[in-house]
């Protein structure tokens, strides 16, 4: 059976791809794609699943596992008996809902079924499904693909909703919502338009530059209006990383000099045992990595080994380690004992990684700091001794948690200025192909202004625009839209 129905898919697949302009009459339509369904709802036991169809014969899957089966109003939730279509047994008792195209998500005609979340009522509803003529399993974000196709989101959008799909953290969410609200795509459409009617400016002079019809100054006009989006391509750039940090978590590292009480604040910030405690020094020989939520921020939290002279060949190279993955860092989190600022170990540290990394200034996409002053529970009643003098630091105790919601506010400054804020500002890049395209774009621009032939100029502009234009449509390439779509999973 499930080769016959991958046949009629085949022979549907070598048909003209067109978006479905139908009001929904219900009856499939012969020759114009095959419908899926998949479950969309997450697996395993839970209150409610929804299972839902797309394509020409979900009206008639509707009808066939309903009873009454007339269909019923669009858009409007119902209460229907699911039977089976060929043996007539009941399957559950659920709500279901008819999304006649192009008013649905993918742009065709669409059902859903909201059924009881027990794996034996999912199960049989799938297996019902599958016996109707015309229908298949969904692919892995082919849903969604249908909606990109049919004009329902543009490629960044699908992006964004990829990314809301697997947002972990309060600024995730916030910046996967700004764009799939298209906030990236109508700044992209915005600078496609300058360069368009830019385009169109020059290749009117160069078909009517001998008239006299054309106002004067039309192409100083046009080096005016690339010099503008030259400066907002490059401050969109130079932001490039920050987006990249928010999708996939900025790189925090735990560093300082043994037994400062580098692996208590991990465990403290990730709220579960990630490193060993102990108070004989040198107990983290290599360095640990656990994701966290900080303060709304994805990070990579990286607990290092003390720096000093490793004390044999396994400690030296957990030193070696931890030296380097200090050079990675997007965010260092120093920390020091309160009680021991004194001791040798305490000031070579703030002379060889405090004070260069604060010299360095947090600017652009340079690393940043914080310094953390820990134990702060064995200080005496008037603070710490802070000579040799200390920089701007944060008092804590591991051990008491005070102080933690101070430093959790640091952080949470520090990590908008890594990641950038989602909250406010200009849509961030938040992925490489973003950025390799409007890198693109401005290097064409470059090549415009470089240009001593008005039609080399205007090719320059030609390919400007196609690299927006790849960027909210993928340019038509298949190999490009798999790896977006593949962030889906089956059901979306």
């Amino acid at each position: 059976m499930w080769r016959g129905l991958w046949t009629l898919v085949s022979r549907a697949a070598r048909g003209p791809c067109r978006p479905c302009t139908r009001q929904g009459s219900g009856a499939p339509a012969p020759g114009s794609g095959a419908t899926i369904f998949a479950l969309s709802s997450g697996q395993g036991r839970c209150g409610i699943a929804v299972i839902r169809t797309s394509g020409p014969a979900s009206g008639h899957a509707l009808r066939s596992l309903t009873a009454p089966r007339d269909l019923p109003r669009a858009r409007s939730a119902c209460l229907r008996l699911l039977i089976d279509p060929l043996s007539g047994e009941p399957l559950d008792r659920a709500l279901v809902l008819w999304f006649p195209g192009p008013q649905s998500f993918t742009g065709e005609d669409c059902a859903e079924f909201h059924v009881h979340g027990g794996p034996a009522v999912v199960s049989g509803v799938l297996q019902a499904l599958g016996r109707v003529p015309g229908l298949r399993p969904a692919e892995a974000g082919e849903f969604t693909r249908r909606a990109f196709a049919n004009g329902k989101l543009s490629l960044t959008e699908v992006e964004g909703l990829a990314d809301l799909i697997h947002a972990e953290t309060e600024a995730q969410r916030r910046q996967a919502l700004r764009q799939l609200d298209g906030e990236l795509g109508d700044l992209c459409c915005g600078w496609a338009e300058t360069l368009t009617k830019a385009l169109a400016h020059v290749e009117a002079y160069i078909d009517f530059g001998e008239d006299d019809n054309l106002e004067e100054g039309i192409l100083e006009r046009v080096d005016s209006q690339v010099r503008e989006l030259e400066v907002a391509l490059d401050t969109h750039l130079r932001d490039a990383r920050r987006g990249q940090r928010l999708r996939s978590g900025a790189h925090v590292v735990v560093t300082g000099p043994p037994n400062a009480g580098k692996s208590s604040l991990v465990n403290l910030l990730s709220r579960k045992p990630v490193s060993i405690v102990s108070p004989e020094p040198g107990t983290t020989r290599d360095v640990l990595e656990t994701p966290v939520d900080l303060a709304g921020f994805p990070a990579l939290l990286s607990d290092t080994a003390g720096l000093r002279e490793g004390k044999g060949p396994v400690e030296q190279e957990g030193v070696r380690r931890a030296r380097e993955r200090l050079e990675q860092a997007d965010l260092i989190l120093a920390v020091l004992d309160a009680s021991d600022l004194a001791s040798p170990s305490s000031c070579n540290f703030l002379d060889t990684v405090v004070t260069p990394a604060i010299a360095r200034s947090p600017s652009g996409n340079r690393q940043r700091l914080l310094l953390v002053l820990n134990k702060s529970d064995l200080l005496p009643p008037g603070g710490p001794d802070l000579s040799p003098e200390v920089p701007s630091h944060l008092l804590l105790s591991c051990l008491t948690g005070e102080g933690l919601d101070g430093l959790l506010e640091a952080l949470r400054k520090e990590l908008a200025a890594v990641c950038g804020d989602p909250s406010t500002g200009p849509p961030l890049l938040t992925r490489a192909r973003h950025q390799h395209h409007l890198q693109g774009c401005l290097d064409a621009l470059g090549h415009y202004k470089q240009a001593k032939d008005v039609a080399l100029a205007a090719e320059a502009l030609r390919i400007a625009r196609g690299h927006l234009a790849c960027l909210t449509s993928g340019g038509g390439t298949e190999e490009i839209l798999d790896i977006i779509f593949q962030d889906f999973c089956v059901g979306k």
